[in-house]
């Protein structure tokens, strides 16, 4: 579709004509399709240190419960977690 309109291009795909512009617009600016911001699934609960508190929890007490280990570490979080949550 090189050298199509903006018109022609909405109509052959189905969408409005300021989708195509803007898909243009950003594709001109930075030579992309997709935006790389967009990210995928749930964010996580934990951050990279609350999962190695986590890590260090569970190698000291390699045979204790998930409600003992959620609890532990409830009490180093300032967000609670609950035991699905690990």
């Amino acid at each position: 579709m090189v050298g199509a309109s903006v018109t022609k291009v909405a109509e052959v795909f189905g969408v409005s004509r300021s989708t195509v512009s803007k898909i243009m617009t950003t594709y001109r600016r930075t030579e992309k399709t997709a935006s790389d911001k967009h990210q995928r699934g749930r964010k996580s609960v934990l951050s990279d240190r609350d999962r190695r508190t986590l890590r260090r929890i569970v190698t000291k007490n390699k045979k204790t419960t998930a409600a003992k280990v959620t609890a532990e570490l409830n009490v180093m979080l300032t967000n609670s977690v609950s035991t699905k949550t690990m």
